[in-house]
């Protein structure tokens, strides 16, 4: 899935305004970089859009905007989330990705060796998820005015037929399962941004989950009434989203939730609790009772959910409220984040 770099483009190895002028040097970074990378037939017609087939049934939409800090992080960087993001939120609608738009925002003085990596990892990405990005766009701003790169994608995905997966699905008996180990995309990105230098291994989860949740879909059938992933936020915004949107109350096992120990030790000295820092390859699926062992055995079967667990369940008490349970027999109130906790991680 490698090409060749192009690099230089005529005589430049850094973004110029010049790139983003309309002119011949944008010309050559898309002919010269960014389609090769890309290639596929709907890209390649070099048009203002693309013209897609029609497919029976609903369609999702998704969009999203990547701002992460730095843009090259240990286990990912900026290519790979703007991939799995929003296939991913396409994903949680019960769709499996089609399509993608793809937008940079590339700041002047930009390696274009860098910008080849990312493009790169896209390409990676996609073909690992079987979707094509078949439209795009690039613009560059001042030196100063911009991180570096910024990267837009929205997606197109097809919802399979029978899934309804909603927030206001949910309800008092469903079970909340949680896909695997949390936090790690989180702290992967403090580790390298403010050089703490953590022991153990710590790296992004980020993936694209479509190929674990369409086996989850499959064996869940309409017992699986909602998934979402715990980006920003973490679990804990997550479950109260859906606590809200459902009018329903959950509590949470405190003792179940998984944190790998290197990850648990880095949130312990930074004073974070893990269920608020963001994930990228974690979803929490709310599932009915019945239908508990037949997802989990789904979920365990693919390495991307080889560590899933029940860690709580849905009550009919305190509609809107989250709770969780101590293992010395108290609980307390789990509520959503005030303010920014974790700033451009994603």
């Amino acid at each position: 899935m490698d090409f060749t770099c192009p690099l230089p483009i005529t005589e430049y190895d850094a973004v110029t305004l010049g790139h983003g002028g309309g002119g011949k040097l944008t010309n050559r970074l898309i002919e010269q970089l960014l389609v090769p990378g890309l290639s596929n037939d709907y890209l390649d017609e070099l048009h203002d859009g693309a013209v897609l087939p029609a497919f029976e049934g609903p369609v999702a939409f998704s969009t999203d905007s990547y701002v992460v800090h730095p843009p090259f992080f240990p286990g990912g960087d900026i290519g790979l989330l703007a991939v799995h993001g929003t296939t991913n939120d396409l994903a949680m609608c019960g769709a499996r990705p089609r399509w993608l738009s793809l937008g940079f925002i590339l700041e002047e003085g930009f390696l274009l060796k860098d910008l080849h990596r990312v493009v790169a990892s896209i390409r990676g990405a996609c073909a690992e998820l079987g979707v094509q990005v078949v439209t795009g766009d690039t613009k560059v701003v001042e030196r100063g005015k911009g991180d570096g790169i910024y990267v837009n994608t929205s997606g197109v995905g097809q919802v399979l037929p029978g899934v309804r997966l909603a927030p206001k699905r949910v309800q008092a008996g469903d079970v909340v399962i949680l896909s695997g180990a949390i936090a790690e995309h989180g702290m992967a990105i403090l580790s390298v941004r403010d050089d703490l230098g953590f022991e153990g291994d710590l790296k992004s989860d980020t993936a694209g989950l479509w190929p674990v949740v369409e086996k989850v879909l499959q064996v869940g059938g309409g017992g699986v009434h909602c998934l979402r992933d715990a980006t920003r936020g973490g679990v804990a915004s997550v479950v109260n989203e859906v606590a809200q949107a459902a009018g329903v109350g959950m509590m949470l096992d405190g003792a179940a939730i998984p944190v790998r120990p290197p990850v648990r030790a880095a949130c312990e000295f930074l004073g974070l609790d893990p269920l608020y820092v963001a994930n990228e390859g974690r979803f929490v699926a709310f599932v009915e009772p019945s239908r508990v062992g037949a997802v989990l055995t789904a979920l365990k079967s693919h390495p991307l959910g080889e560590g899933a667990t029940v860690v709580g369940e849905v009550v009919a008490e305190h509609p809107g409220v989250v709770r969780l349970r101590s293992g010395f027999g108290g609980s307390r109130v789990v509520d959503m984040v005030s303010g920014e906790q974790l700033p451009r991680i994603c």
